[in-house]
């Protein structure tokens, strides 16, 4: 491997150091402040593991389209600048995501952990409650 390329790790690390970070608990106060969470996992992994409550759900290979501020095929109704948070599995593609859409002049983070840590996180607060 050429030492003229970052590994994955470092680019995945640039690409976390432009981003502000959604954790799983703040994300409620986040999409109440307007910002849209979009579900960029694949179908097998919603259907699987289940869907996100209010999140768009968007395919990865079309993000762009639908959500760079100047494209034509630009979702109706969401303004260009308003903050996109992405989510998928692990929060491994959406931080990556996030950064191309930052490029393309969209306001955009992702969700820190991804879905597994928002469920998980959800999961730990209801057995909480029903504890004694």
């Amino acid at each position: 491997m050429s030492d003229e390329f970052p590994t994955i790790d470092q680019y995945l690390a640039a690409a976390r150091s432009r981003l502000d970070r959604v954790e799983p608990a703040d994300l409620d106060d986040a999409l109440s402040a307007g910002d849209l969470l979009v579900d960029i996992r694949p179908e097998a992994n919603r259907v699987a593991e289940g869907h996100m409550p209010g999140a768009v759900v968007m395919e990865r290979n079309v993000l762009e389209w639908r959500l760079a501020p100047d494209s034509p095929d630009r979702l109706p109704g969401i303004g260009p600048d308003r903050r996109v948070i992405l989510m998928c599995n692990d929060a491994y593609a959406s931080s990556l995501a996030a950064t191309v859409l930052l490029d393309l002049g969209r306001p955009a983070t992702d969700l820190v952990g991804g879905f597994r840590s928002w469920s998980k996180m959800r999961a730990e607060r209801r057995s909480s409650r029903t504890d004694p």
